[in-house]
């Protein structure tokens, strides 16, 4: 910790020679811990998101970033005249098939492997980012969210699937993980505030907060 407070750069550049994807990318055996680490982290929030919320006249659902499909999977089982796209980098959504398939769904969906600074897949219905925001800087996340506003027809929704920061001091998850995304990538959780300045700059409409049983709320705003 003192040395991202200190210095505004992430430890995990200094300790590993270079930012966190990059060292990924460049490790494959780290990043299948991470990889399966994240896919963990998904069983446990799937359930308390998929109560909170209710896609069930939705045609197709992109999820943006939705790594090995986990979240996806689950999502297409509990609306099952739903379609999905799953998309994320080419290394990770190598490892869907396993869990689309475990999960009797692979036929309803489509990977597809791109970034998401360049240009996500276009005409969904509903969009969906699950720790996606938290990841990046200001200046990064209105790029994705541009990008994914620009493939997204009028009318379809954003779910963007976060701990968001409550205003006041009670105790909450997202404030550890605050600091955790501090030392390993210099980001951020967000208020819900923050997260409505955001979507407004990035073309989206209006913008509310769904809390769920869990430590993350859906922040929901659709293209405007």
């Amino acid at each position: 910790m003192p040395y991202p407070v200190q210095t505004g750069q992430p430890a995990v550049d200094m300790l590993r020679g270079k930012p966190m994807f990059d060292f990924l990318d460049a490790d494959p055996e780290y990043a299948k811990v991470f990889n399966d680490g994240m896919t963990s982290v998904s069983d446990m929030e799937i359930p308390t998101v998929l109560a909170a919320y209710d896609l069930t006249d939705v045609g197709t659902i992109v999820d943006v970033g939705g790594g090995h499909g986990r979240l996806h999977a689950a999502m297409l089982q509990k609306w099952p005249s739903s379609r999905g796209i799953l998309f994320d980098a080419e290394s990770v959504v190598a490892g869907a098939p396993t869990v689309l398939d475990a999960a009797g769904v692979a036929d309803r969906c489509t990977a597809v492997g791109g970034s998401f600074f360049e240009s996500v897949p276009s005409g969904g219905d509903a969009y969906v980012l699950k720790h996606i925001v938290h990841d990046w800087d200001d200046s990064n996340v209105l790029q994705i969210l541009r990008n994914v506003r620009a493939a997204m027809p009028g009318g379809a929704q954003l779910l963007v699937i976060e701990s968001v920061v409550p205003d006041d001091s009670r105790e909450h998850l997202s404030k550890i993980l605050d600091l955790e995304m501090l030392a390993a990538a210099t980001r951020r959780e967000r208020t819900a505030d923050e997260y409505a300045d955001l979507l407004r700059a990035a073309d989206f409409g209006n913008t509310r907060v769904i809390p769920t049983a869990g430590p993350t709320s859906i922040v929901e705003s659709e293209a405007a």
